[in-house]
C-alpha cells in the first residue's frame, strides 16, 4: 500500500475529512491523495496558494505575519493549513510553504527550507525541513514527508 493510501485508510477509519494548502509542492500533496480510488471519502480539496495574495485573501494568512515572518515560516504553515481546514470546513488541513529553488534562498532561509503544519479541531503540529536536490526533488521530498508528518498525526490522535 502507498503512503497514500495509508493516509486514507486512517482517515476512512476515524471518519475524518482533510483538506490541503500548498505553496511550494504546488498541489503534489493532492495528486499523490486523489491517485488513491475512494479518496472522495475523505478528501475535499485543496488549494495551490502559491502567492501572498492567496494565502491572505483565500486562507486568511494574518497579513502582519507575512510582512515579518516572511511567506515560509512556521507561523505561516500553521495558519495556512488552519485557513484551508475553516474554508473547506475539513476536519485536518495540511500547509506547505517553502523555497524549492533553484534560486530564491538565503542564508537564514536556504533553498530546501520547508515548513509543514498539519491543523485539527484539537492540535496543530509543524515541521521545519530542510531537503537536498532539484526543484523537483524538494517538491517530491516534501509531499512524501507532508503525508508521512499526516500519517503519524493520525496514529497518535
Amino acid at each position: 500500500m502507498t503512503l497514500a493510501g495509508e493516509v486514507g485508510e486512517l482517515l476512512r477509519s476515524k471518519g475524518l475529512t482533510l483538506s490541503v494548502s500548498e505553496s511550494c509542492t504546488g498541489g503534489k500533496v493532492g495528486d499523490m491523495i486523489t491517485d488513491v480510488p475512494g479518496c472522495s471519502d475523505y478528501f475535499l480539496g485543496g488549494v495551490v496558494s502559491y502567492s501572498n495574495q492567496a494565502k491572505r485573501d483565500i486562507l486568511k494568512v494574518n497579513p502582519t505575519t507575512l510582512s515579518r515572518k516572511g511567506a515560509v515560516s512556521e507561523e505561516v504553515a500553521l495558519q495556512m493549513a488552519s485557513g484551508v481546514r475553516v474554508a473547506l470546513k475539513s476536519d485536518i488541513g495540511i500547509g506547505i510553504t517553502g523555497i524549492a529553488g533553484p534560486t530564491g534562498g538565503k542564508p537564514t532561509k536556504p533553498v530546501g527550507l520547508v515548513y509543514i503544519a498539519i491543523s485539527s479541531e484539537g492540535d496543530t503540529v509543524c515541521r521545519r525541513n530542510l531537503f537536498k536536490g532539484s526543484r523537483r526533488e524538494v517538491k517530491a521530498q516534501a509531499a512524501r514527508v507532508a503525508l508521512s508528518i499526516l500519517r503519524d498525526f493520525l496514529l497518535q490522535h
